[in-house]
C-alpha cells in the first residue's frame, strides 16, 4: 500500500490531547486545516520528549529569549477522533527559509522493511507521516499545552516516584507493601 503523508504547511490548530482517565489515556497529536482534521496516537514519554526537544531547538533559534505565548489553546480535542496511525518515530527540524518548525511524525511498522524516510521526504515507500510546520508562536504554545498534558496525570508517589492509583500502589520502597494516599 502506498504510503500516506498528511502535510499540513500551515495548520490552523496543531495539539496534543488526551481521551480517558488518569492511568488509561491514550495521547492524540492532532493537526487541522479547514475541515481537515488528523490525528495520531502516541505514548505519554514522546509527548514529553517532544516538548523538550522543541524547547530546545527554539532557545537555538531565539537565543536566551524565552517568550511564551499569552494564549494557550486549552480547548479540547476536535470530534470525531480517528486515529490514524500510531507514532513509532518523531522527527523535528527547523525550515530556514519558511522560518518554521518541522515535525513529521512516523507510524510504527511491523515491516522491517519500511524505513523511517528522511525528514521532508515525500517517497512514495515507507511508512505514514503527519508532517506539521510551525510558526515560533505556535511552537512555544504547543510546548505549554503539551506540559499541562503530561503533568495531569496520576500523582507520583513520594517515595518512588511511580504513579500512584486512587487505591495506592506497591511500592518498592516499601518492601512491596501497598502505601495509601
Amino acid at each position: 500500500m502506498p504510503r500516506q503523508v498528511f502535510d499540513f504547511p500551515e495548520p490552523e490548530r496543531f495539539v496534543v490531547g488526551t481521551v480517558g482517565m488518569p492511568g488509561e489515556r491514550t495521547f492524540f497529536l492532532q493537526a487541522r486545516s479547514g475541515n481537515r482534521i488528523v490525528s495520531v496516537v502516541l505514548e505519554k514519554l514522546q509527548v514529553a520528549a517532544l516538548a523538550d526537544r522543541l524547547e530546545q531547538i527554539l532557545s537555538v533559534i531565539e537565543g536566551t529569549s524565552s517568550a511564551f505565548p499569552h494564549e494557550v489553546d486549552d480547548r479540547p480535542l476536535e470530534l470525531p477522533i480517528f486515529e490514524e496511525f500510531r507514532v513509532g518515530t518523531l522527527a523535528l527540524g527547523w525550515d530556514d527559509d519558511a522560518q518554521k518548525l518541522v515535525i513529521e511524525a512516523y507510524a510504527t511498522s511491523d515491516d522491517e522493511s519500511d524505513e523511517v524516510p528522511d525528514i521532508g521526504d515525500d517517497d512514495e515507500e515507507g511508512v505514514d507521516t503527519l508532517r506539521v510546520r510551525l510558526t515560533v508562536d505556535q511552537g512555544r504554545a504547543f510546548i505549554l499545552r503539551a506540559r499541562t498534558m503530561v503533568n495531569s496525570g496520576r500523582p507520583a508517589c513520594p517515595f518512588c516516584g511511580q504513579p500512584l492509583d486512587p487505591t495506592g500502589h506497591i511500592c518498592p520502597r516499601a518492601n512491596g507493601y501497598r502505601r495509601r494516599s
